[in-house]
């Protein structure tokens, strides 16, 4: 009978060991289910948020930094101004002034993923636009008056001369500002757009009881995810930097 007893115990003991070990399992968590399927759609949030924010900042930086190097004292003052408010305020209280501020203050329901948008293209044209800037300071100012002397208009060395020689210096480190953007889009997550972080955090907390340990697994993953949009960017842009700079 006590024989009995302890096997009873021991075969109850070596179940509670098997189910807490399944349980330790955290890295099971990303092939429950559609948990990866779900990741992956949270950084196709991600991406998109990005990209449309560095496609619609491209023209308006191009523009900006032109303005920038204007001569009238006002246009310069007031790029100045926009230029250092964008680059001193953190981009999470931006998030929140556009989608809670303009929420109440004049009465506008914006989405989440809109007010991203919004603030991640003021900062793109900001940064762009100064980099536009430099470019253009950049060039020695013999090449404005060769152009003139050969007959050149405003326009025509503006096409054949200058631009080909902003976009050289300017691509890589455009590049790269696309790259800052995908990595400061976790911040969305504070104003309740389900990107891949949040995502991440919704798997973890549903299944909180079933893989206790579940975090690093997740977390990880979302690590190896900007990981793999980010890093072939930056090999990109400093590809192009290397052979336009040789």
């Amino acid at each position: 009978m006590r024989a009995s007893a302890i096997e009873l115990f021991s075969l109850s003991s070596l179940l509670s060991l098997q189910n807490t070990g399944g349980r330790e399992r955290g890295i099971g968590i990303l092939f429950d289910g559609n948990n990866f399927e779900r990741l992956m759609g949270g950084l196709f949030v991600t991406i998109r948020i990005s990209l449309l924010s560095a496609a619609l900042s491209l023209p308006l930086g191009i523009l900006f930094g032109m303005l920038m190097t204007r001569r009238n004292p006002l246009t310069k003052a007031l790029s100045r101004i926009y230029l250092d408010f964008i680059r001193i305020m953190p981009q999470l209280v931006l998030l929140f002034l556009v989608y809670f501020g303009t929420a109440r203050a004049f009465a506008l329901s914006l989405s989440g993923e809109l007010s991203a948008v919004i603030v991640f293209v003021l900062w793109g044209t900001a940064e762009l636009g100064d980099l536009v800037r430099g470019a253009l300071v950049s060039i020695p100012r013999i090449q404005y008056e060769s152009a003139a002397a050969l007959g050149l208009t405003p326009l025509q060395t503006a096409f054949f001369i200058i631009i080909p020689q902003t976009v050289r210096r300017l691509i890589p480190l455009a590049i790269n500002l696309v790259t800052r953007m995908v990595k400061t889009s976790s911040l969305v997550v504070l104003i309740g757009v389900v990107e891949v972080l949040k995502t991440g955090q919704q798997i973890i907390d549903a299944n909180r009881f079933r893989y206790p340990t579940a975090a690093l697994p997740i977390y990880g993953v979302i690590f190896l995810l900007y990981f793999l949009v980010c890093w072939p960017i930056s090999l990109f842009a400093g590809y192009l930097e290397k052979r336009w700079r040789d």
